[in-house]
């Protein structure tokens, strides 16, 4: 039976949508998805890292392994982003999710370097989400990942929606990291993204709940015409291979 393993997930209360652990796992019965990494909202991305550290993986704790969480914090906070890494892995923090945009960085200045090399020496990939000019697009993103092979990363949205003819050169240009399918149409950009010499096997399963419509994103993988390997790949397969 295929694992459906949805890469990214923000819980909590948000700026435009908000959702608890309840509706979550609702919405993963109703829509046949097995697990899910969860990060906290905006807020908590920013500021509050530690709340929305806790906040999360209590949330995975009652959800019976079905929700895995991420850790969050700022490079902006040096040392002390680090230590809240190290305690966020003590409490079962299994990756990494950055968002430029919403903490304010430049992927390519640096600052995000140290959580980087932390994240990658714990085994974790690194979601990062991508498509807000001019400081989180995805061919900066391959350059980071180019600067850090020995990590993995997650090309959140893949660069949707205006930069969505950047995700398959970033592709290209890093072996090392895998685009997302949240909002990205299978016809005019999934299946250009996972064209030869690329492959299947470098795309990732996401809803982006709850800022998406996560019907849609689920059942667009069962109406395109995917070989069974395909399939459980981008479903769960290599999410579950890049994880710890």
């Amino acid at each position: 039976m295929t694992l459906v393993f949805d890469a990214h997930v923000r819980l909590g209360v948000g700026r435009d949508a908000s959702l608890t652990a309840g509706e979550l796992l609702a919405a993963m019965d109703r829509l046949g998805i097995d697990r899910a990494l969860i990060s906290p909202q905006e807020r908590c991305l920013a500021v509050d890292h530690r709340d929305g550290n806790a906040f999360v993986a209590e949330a995975a704790r009652r959800s019976g392994d079905r929700l895995l969480p991420y850790a969050v914090a700022s490079p902006w906070r040096g040392r002390g982003a680090l230590d809240e890494l190290a305690r966020a892995a003590d409490d079962g923090a299994v990756a990494l999710a950055l968002d430029p945009a919403v903490q304010g960085f430049d992927l390519l200045d640096g600052q995000a370097d140290p959580l980087v090399e932390a994240a990658a020496a714990r085994g974790w990939p690194i979601y990062v989400r991508t498509g807000t000019p001019s400081f989180a697009l995805p061919l900066q993103l391959a350059e980071l990942a180019v600067r850090h092979p020995q990590a993995s990363f997650v090309m959140g949205k893949s660069g949707a929606t205006d930069f969505w003819i950047d995700a398959r050169p970033a592709l290209e240009r890093a072996p090392n990291l895998y685009a997302d399918t949240a909002y990205a149409p299978w016809d005019v950009v999934l299946a250009g993204l996972a064209a030869p010499p690329i492959g299947w096997g470098r795309l990732v399963f996401s809803t982006d709940m709850p800022n998406s419509a996560p019907a849609i994103e689920r059942a667009r993988h069962d109406a395109w015409p995917l070989g069974d390997e395909a399939r459980a790949a981008i479903l769960g397969g290599t999410l579950q291979r890049l994880l710890p």
